[in-house]
């Protein structure tokens, strides 16, 4: 992705560790695009043993609130620190339950193993980030 080429060549700049912005943005979308393919391999899977609703659901929700916090993350014009704070920690939040939950089902699942992965990289960006966000 060229997130950090788009925040470099912002007009304004960033006040934020530059970074852990770009490296937190493109793990949000990597996170959205996994959780998504995930939910619908879930899907395909729905009529073996296990009950996947639960899984199709925290992957969708984590999709969800990915995309939303990287299209947030990239708008760099007169940003709300709480706002970009409250978001951020809510993606942390969302990668962490849908990480859980698709480890839950890895041995089983090999969709579910790389979605957990990309989940947890995607709140380990988030936690980086949120530390950078104390600092402004």
């Amino acid at each position: 992705m060229q997130a950090r080429e788009m925040l470099s060549s912002h007009p304004t700049g960033t006040d934020l560790d530059e970074s852990a912005l770009a490296g937190c943005i493109e793990a949000c979308f990597e996170c959205a695009q996994t959780c998504t393919a995930c939910a619908d391999a879930c899907l395909e899977e729905s009529g073996g043993e296990l009950d996947l609703r639960h899984c199709i659901r925290t992957d969708l929700d984590c999709a969800d609130i990915c995309e939303t916090t990287g299209k947030v993350l990239s708008r760099q014009t007169e940003p709300s620190w709480d706002l970009l704070k409250a978001q951020v920690g809510a993606c942390m939040k969302a990668c962490q339950e849908c990480g859980d939950e698709c480890e839950s089902h890895a041995d089983h699942h090999e969709h579910c193993r790389v979605c957990a992965e990309a989940c947890r990289r995607c709140e380990e960006a988030c936690d980086q980030l949120l530390n950078a966000l104390e600092n402004v």
